[in-house]
């Protein structure tokens, strides 16, 4: 398996269900959900199918990231270490690069960056988890370690953009 199609497989890293009608609005991705985020706009495409609320590719090289928002059946008690180690579930040979805790809108969040193998590929994972008052706010990013850090920045504005679950 190639990488484009070990990153590709993006969305089996989480185990989402996601049933909403959002919609992009200037240059912001506006979920039903009742959050947004910031569209990158140039080097991302939105993928059609993709099993988050937003996932997109990178054009100019492989890499992936999404944004979700899970807020059915979410357990208040799992801590948000315990829910980004969830987000990279089926990593093999993991080894945890950064770990760290950040704060996006003005909450606490975890965030990882792991590298690791998937499908017998090397990627590198970076997750950040938040709670919303109502939803858990997943936000990844994978991408070949030779590829990884030419949408890091992209990821933390991504991620940095996200408002709203108030």
């Amino acid at each position: 398996m190639d990488q484009a199609r070990a990153v590709g497989g993006l969305g089996l890293l989480l185990l989402l269900a996601s049933c909403s009608t959002s919609r992009i609005e200037n240059g912001a991705f506006q979920s039903s959900k009742g959050y947004h985020v910031g569209v990158p706009a140039a080097g991302w495409t939105i993928a059609p199918d993709g099993a988050a609320d937003l996932q997109l590719e990178r054009t100019a090289g492989p890499g992936a990231m999404l944004a979700d928002a899970s807020c059915e059946g979410v357990e208040p008690d799992r801590t948000l270490s315990v829910l980004a180690r969830h987000l990279t579930f089926g990593l093999k040979d993991r080894q945890t690069v950064e770990s760290d805790t950040w704060t996006v809108d003005g909450r606490p969040a975890a965030h990882r960056v792991i590298q690791g193998r998937r499908d017998g590929v090397d990627v590198t994972v970076e997750a950040v988890v938040l709670r919303g008052q109502r939803c858990i706010h997943d936000f990844l990013y994978v991408a070949p370690p030779g590829d990884f850090e030419a949408g890091r920045r992209d990821f933390r504005l991504f991620v940095e953009s996200f408002a709203g679950d108030r």
